[in-house]
């Protein structure tokens, strides 16, 4: 973790900073680059954030911020339903930010195409302090075309096995150590009358989380890396297929029940069922305890569990892999006016101010040494169990929606929660998908 990088700031950055900030600006703004400039004035920083309950974080990294740096940055809060929307709309323009919060991969990958990002893998590079504050599959998630162009700046959000403890103390079973366990679940939990996996099958992406996890443990996370690196037919890897047929084994064995397809996450459908006892696990990002917390406090304080997806038989996948959202990541606008301080704002992501407010805040942080600030998270247990997930990961996937285009995206749900849904066969969805 490092310390104290703001008292670097401003227009008192060391000169190796300015030249490494010089020539990714230069190479960011070619004869090919693009029209219109950041928003920020001189001596101000424009800094876009997506807005919600989170953004306190950001709001005291602001004032800390301004305190040690001629340059002043102006946090301005994006409602989140509208701002993949405005950030689409604003890149390019005089109205746009200098540094913005993004998902990496996939989100900023048209604006990287464009030359409208500065690269900081020079940075990272001879920085090697910056980079070592974070763990590395995390920021290695978030690069595109094998380059960095963000900061991570959230918690992370692994995607998590969670189980009932009253239901499976009922059934006088135990959480899934294989896929053989899980099967075996499905019918044990069927007999006793409870759905064996919450679904919130009207939105596509809870699906998704499925699907991501059983081709990364049968086939390695190198197979959707192909895909995300712009190999087609990589959809036809015989382990997508194994993947479709295991996911109608699921469907047909009765795994999410019969009404899985009108159940909903965001008006709390499948969290409810899964608080309720009416159904015995559920597979959800790290933030379907912050929501139990909220919804269902007493279930939240000592009837959820939670564990890492099995290995699967025969499947070539490293069974320590996470997917998920490795974190939200900073970038910067290759056109902002203010590069250095710039450069400087999105570096106190790693400060130790930053990791005890996210702390406060109730998320796990993407630091490497975040052990110690995680006795004071309101869940420890919690707290360690994803951080230390995560930290042992050899690889961890952005969620697919979030690495691919929006192009391939949408329809890329679509044919999932077709294949849930019975309207695509196994060998029908790897065909839909190749033709993405």
């Amino acid at each position: 973790m490092r310390n104290n990088l703001s008292r670097r700031g401003g227009r008192t950055i060391a000169a190796v900073t300015a030249t490494i900030v010089a020539s990714s600006v230069l190479a960011a703004c070619g004869s090919s680059g693009p029209e219109g400039s950041g928003g920020g004035d001189e001596g101000t920083l424009n800094v876009w954030v997506y807005g919600d309950a989170s953004t306190k974080v950001q709001d005291e990294a602001v004032k800390r911020f301004n305190k040690n740096s001629d340059v002043k940055a102006k946090l301005t809060k994006v409602p989140g339903d509208s701002y993949q929307d405005k950030l689409r709309t604003a890149m390019g323009t005089p109205n746009a930010p200098d540094v913005f919060f993004n998902w990496g991969g996939g989100s900023i990958a048209n604006f990287v195409d464009k030359d409208m990002l500065v690269d900081l893998t020079p940075e990272f590079e001879k920085d090697p302090d910056l980079k070592g504050a974070f763990i590395d599959t995390i920021v290695d998630a978030g690069k595109v075309n094998d380059k960095y162009y963000g900061v991570p700046m959230r918690g992370m959000q692994p995607v998590i096995l969670f189980y009932n403890k009253n239901v499976f103390e009922k059934a006088d079973a135990e959480p899934p150590q294989s896929w053989e366990d899980m099967l075996a679940l499905v019918d044990t939990f069927k007999e006793e009358g409870v759905t064996p996996f919450a679904l919130a099958g009207a939105d596509a992406w809870p699906e998704l989380m499925w699907v991501e996890y059983l081709l990364d443990r049968n086939g390695g996370a190198e197979v959707f890396q192909r895909i995300q690196d712009g190999d087609s037919e990589a959809w036809g890897d015989p382990a997508v297929l194994k993947t479709a047929e295991q996911i109608k084994e699921l469907v047909d064995r009765g795994a999410f029940g019969k009404n899985y397809a009108s159940v909903n996450y965001t008006e709390d459908g499948a969290s409810t069922l899964f608080a309720k006892d009416r159904a015995a696990m559920h597979l959800m990002g790290s933030w379907e305890y912050a929501n139990q917390k909220a919804n269902q406090p007493k279930f939240a304080e000592d009837g959820i569990g939670w564990t890492s997806f099995p290995a699967l038989p025969d499947g070539e996948g490293d069974p320590k892999n996470v997917v998920g959202n490795p974190t939200n990541y900073w970038s910067i606008n290759a056109k902002a006016k203010e590069q250095e301080a710039a450069l400087e704002f999105v570096k106190t992501a790693a400060e130790d101010a930053y990791v005890k407010d996210l702390v406060a805040n109730g998320d796990v942080p993407a630091t490497s040494d975040a052990e110690e600030r995680l006795k004071a998270h309101d869940a420890p247990q919690y707290a360690e169990f994803q951080y230390e997930m995560v930290k042992a990961a050899p690889n961890f996937t952005l969620s697919w929606d979030q690495a691919l285009p929006s192009q391939q995206a949408e329809p890329m749900l679509t044919n999932i929660q077709k294949l849930f849904n019975g309207q695509l066969s196994p060998k029908d969805f790897v065909e839909a998908m190749k033709g993405l």
